[in-house]
């Protein structure tokens, strides 16, 4: 059988329209995936963007409490005046 085989040519009209509606479900579908990744996207770096930024506000206030403590009157290793 050869690319023109006259199978081909003989689809039932009816099986046509079955083949073009499932063709239109799944552009729909696709199309609506297409959105979903794209909005999950949008949310994934956003998120990550808000972490980093975190992170970082963390990491600034730990540094902030090290120097609080190593400046704070009295040596933090001294045993209390009771001793």
């Amino acid at each position: 059988m050869g690319c023109g085989s006259a199978r081909w040519n003989t689809i039932p009209v009816s099986d046509v329209k079955t083949l073009s509606d499932r063709i239109d479900v799944l552009e729909t579908r696709l199309t609506f995936q297409d959105v979903t990744i794209e909005t999950l996207n949008k949310t994934i770096t956003a998120q990550w963007q808000k972490i980093d930024a975190l992170t970082r506000q963390v990491a600034a206030l730990s540094e902030r409490l090290q120097e609080a403590e190593a400046h704070a009157p009295g040596a933090t290793d001294e045993p209390p005046p009771h001793y």
